[in-house]
Formats: structure tokens, sequence, C-alpha cells
């Protein structure tokens, strides 16, 4: 565990680390290039897919728990990016999201990514994770829900936009 080339896996899912593979490179060209994505995400990317890749990378070298996966389906195409990641300008909240191509959506992929790193993470000692959604993003916001995330209402603390947060807390240990 914590390596940077770990694998998650579930039932249906491979989470791995992006590459930059020309074959990875150009499906996240695609998906960050697609408005109906990024319109929620506050924009495309600014800088090139293979930084963006390197900053993945260190994102997981900073802290095991933490890490940004390409979502591979059984087809072996990638889904989209799942990221467990500290939220910027906070005190420690650790920020779980999902960014899936169109062609993924409805599949309940995002759900079942998250699930598995979330489990990974709280395994890990995580104590909880926050989701930060857009308003009007219906479908992350019933991600949210389907994960059991316990609103926090809207809040402009971590982004300088107004955005829904959520919460899940690990399960308490019983001894």
């Amino acid at each position: 565990m914590g390596r940077a080339d770990e694998v998650v896996c579930t039932e249906r899912l491979r989470l791995r680390p992006w590459s930059t593979s020309p074959a990875d490179l150009a499906r996240l060209e695609d998906l960050y290039g697609r408005n109906e994505v990024t319109r929620w995400l506050g924009g495309p990317p600014t800088v090139s897919m293979a930084e963006l890749v390197t900053r993945w990378h260190a994102v997981h070298e900073a802290d095991e728990c933490y890490g940004c996966w390409a979502v591979q389906r059984p087809d072996g195409v990638p889904a989209g990016t799942l990221l467990l990641k500290p939220l910027p300008h906070g005190v420690g909240e650790v920020e779980i999201g999902w960014h899936l191509h169109p062609d993924s959506w409805g599949q309940g992929y995002a759900t079942e990514a998250a699930r598995a790193v979330i489990d990974r993470a709280f395994g890990l000692g995580l104590p909880e994770v926050y989701a930060v959604v857009r308003p009007g993003n219906d479908r992350s916001l019933a991600v949210c829900r389907r994960l059991g995330m316990a609103p926090l209402g809207r809040m402009r603390h971590w982004y300088d936009v107004e955005l829904e947060a959520f919460r899940l807390m690990a399960p308490a240990v019983v001894e």
C-alpha cells in the first residue's frame, strides 16, 4: 500500500494512476476538453495533461492516503478521474471528487469508485472525507447522497465560489 503505482479494484472497475502514455493523454484531453464536464469544475485545466498527471502523482507521493486515479471501465477505457486530496485553504480536510467522461455517465462508476477509495482511506486512518459540488450539478449531488454523505450547506471556504459541501465520517471502531 502507498506506492504511486498502486491499483484499487472494485467488482467492475480498476483504479490506477494516470500515465503519460499517448492513450491516457488523449483520453484526458477528450475528458477535460468537454464543456459538459469542465463547467462543473470551474473551467478546463490550465496546464498540459502531462503536467496534470505529474501533479497528480505528487499528490499521492505527499501521503499514501491520497491519490488521483484513472477509473478504468471493464472494457479498459478510462471512465474518468477519481481524486482524494487535501482541500485548498483548509485545515486538513480531505476532498473526494470525480470527473467522468459523458460516455460513462449513468453507469454507477462514480459511486463505485468513490466508495472503494473512501473505504481504502478510512482503512488507512482518515477520519472523514468531504465533497464539494457546484449547485445544479445534480449527478454529483446524487453521488454524494448515494455515498451517505451528510449535507453541510453552501459555503465558499475552500474555493472562491459557492459550493454545496458534504461530509462522510469514518465508521466508529468498536472493540
